[in-house]
């Protein structure tokens, strides 16, 4: 049976949030994991605040410590705005929840992000998002062009994988690691943005850029065919700034100050 199976057949186990209890689990797991289920939930709650989630069809994950390689996704029928702590969703290495749990998850979030998180040590965090913005650029033949600032800080860092489809086939997984290489965020062509990152906020901080970035882009094409390219070596000076500049600020200023904003929005997310 395969992974499309496997959520046909569980769809009917859970139809409505009204109909689900979620137990705590703080005090249940070790501190560690408890603090990286508080952080991506506060991803996923900000994702919904930018208006960049996409009904319930795409997915943040982040790793848990341990030689297990579990990692956390969200319950495939829950809303962004609706994510908790609690209510994330541990899986191994062969997509099924490591603990009981009322739900399900997205087989193509597996397969993408079982793909890196085994992969790719730093792989703490994987973002998958499937913007508007962010789809258009992954459609333009030349991708993300250097027009911005924001552009040319993750543009270096950028890899491409081709469509092969909704990710449901575990055999891509080769293709989509073997196209990432060491780059930390990548373009799904003809589908959408994903990011990586040795943590939850650095991770979320490399994803803002890279959406702000495609959005920029759409906005400047649209007004003609007359943009302003940046002088020559600037792009790669901004690169340079960027693969040091956005770790440290994602650590030490814009992610503590975006859980700030999470909590202001609905402290819930953190239960």
């Amino acid at each position: 049976m395969n992974r499309v199976d496997d959520i046909n057949r569980g769809m009917g186990a859970t139809t409505a949030l009204e109909s689900v209890e979620i137990p705590s689990l703080q005090g249940k797991v070790s501190d560690e994991e408890w603090a990286i289920r508080v952080d991506l939930a506060a991803a996923y709650r900000l994702v919904a605040y930018y208006g960049w989630d996409d009904l319930i069809f795409t997915h943040l994950s982040a790793r848990i410590p341990g030689p297990e390689h579990h990692f956390l996704l969200n319950p495939y029928n829950l809303m962004f705005e609706e994510v908790t702590a609690s209510s994330l969703v541990k899986v191994g290495l062969d997509g099924n929840p490591v603990e009981p749990s009322p739900f399900i998850t997205n087989p193509a979030g597996f397969t993408i992000h079982s793909a890196i998180h085994m992969a790719r040590a730093d792989a703490q965090a994987v973002m998958h998002l499937h913007t508007p913005a962010g789809q258009a650029v992954s459609a333009h033949c030349d991708g993300l062009l250097p027009l911005t600032q924001t552009a040319m800080l993750v543009r270096a860092d950028l890899a491409f994988h081709d469509y092969e489809g909704v990710a449901v086939d575990l055999d891509e997984r080769e293709r989509i690691v073997a196209d990432l290489g060491n780059k930390n965020a990548m373009m799904f062509r003809n589908h959408g943005t994903l990011a990586l990152g040795p943590s939850v906020g650095e991770c979320f901080v490399r994803l803002y850029f890279l959406e702000r970035a495609c959005q920029a882009q759409i906005m400047a094409l649209s007004a003609g065919e007359h943009v302003n390219n940046p002088p020559q070596g600037a792009p790669e000076v901004a690169a340079q700034q960027g693969s040091v500049g956005i770790a440290l600020a994602a650590k030490l200023l814009a992610w503590p100050a975006l859980k700030r904003k999470a909590f202001r929005l609905d402290p819930g997310f953190a239960t």
